[in-house]
C-alpha cells in the first residue's frame, strides 16, 4: 500500500489550484433555437437545391485562453429534415440515401482546431472531426469563424456567433442512391448562436 507523504500531500495542494484555474477557462455553451441553422445543398439534374436539419443534441466546450482545445459534439435530426423542393425530400430520406429508419441522427465530433495565421478564430480557422452518417465514420474538415456579439467588450465572451462552412462526398457515406440525379457533393452552411452557461 502506498501511503501519503508529507511531501506528496504538499504537492498535491500546490498542483490542485493549477488546475482548477486550468479548468475555469473551459465553459461550457448552450446554442439558441432561433439563431442557429443547419443548411445543405446539393444538385438535382443539375439545378442547385438547398434544405435544413435541425439540431437534436449539442455538447460544446470552448476553452476561452486556448481555443484550439475547445470541443464540439453536435446530433442532428434527420427525420425532420427539410428540403426546398417537397418531392426531393421523401427520396433524401429513404434506403438508398440517409436511411432514416436504421439511423435517425447524424453526430459530429471535433478532433482538431487549426487556428487562422494570428492565433485568432475569427481570422479563419479549420475544425477537423468525425462524421457520422448512416452509420459510417468520416473525417471531415470544416472552416470555421467565431465571433463576439458586435459592439461587445473584448472579454465578454457570454454570447458568440459561429459559422461553419465545408462540403463532403456523400458516396464515402454510402448514401449513392439516385446518382444519375444527385451530384456526389453536399456542401454544409452553418450558422449558430451561442450563449454562455452558468
Amino acid at each position: 500500500m502506498r501511503f501519503l507523504t508529507r511531501r506528496s500531500f504538499v504537492a498535491g495542494l500546490t498542483v490542485a489550484p493549477l488546475v482548477r484555474a486550468a479548468d475555469a477557462s473551459v465553459i461550457p455553451y448552450a446554442l439558441t433555437q432561433n439563431g442557429t441553422s443547419v443548411g445543405f445543398s446539393f444538385d438535382l439534374s443539375g439545378i442547385s437545391q438547398s434544405g435544413t436539419m435541425p439540431i437534436q443534441h449539442a455538447d460544446i466546450k470552448i476553452d476561452t485562453k486556448r481555443l484550439q482545445n475547445s470541443k464540439v459534439t453536435v446530433v442532428l435530426n434527420v427525420a425532420a429534415a427539410r428540403t426546398k423542393l417537397p418531392f426531393a425530400r421523401g427520396p433524401m430520406l429513404s434506403e438508398d440515401v440517409l436511411n432514416v429508419q436504421e439511423h435517425p441522427t447524424i453526430r459530429f465530433t471535433s478532433t482538431r482546431i487549426q487556428l487562422g495565421p494570428n492565433g485568432r478564430i475569427s481570422e479563419g480557422a479549420l475544425i477537423t472531426g468525425d462524421l457520422t452518417v448512416r452509420g459510417v465514420t468520416r473525417p471531415v474538415t470544416l472552416q470555421a469563424s467565431l465571433y463576439r456579439r458586435p459592439g461587445s467588450d473584448a472579454d465578454d465572451l457570454s454570447a458568440l456567433s459561429i459559422r461553419l462552412a465545408g462540403a463532403l462526398d456523400r458516396h464515402a457515406f454510402g448514401a449513392s442512391g439516385y446518382p444519375d440525379l444527385v451530384d456526389d457533393t453536399v456542401s454544409l452552411d452553418i450558422q449558430a448562436e451561442l450563449v454562455r452557461q452558468s
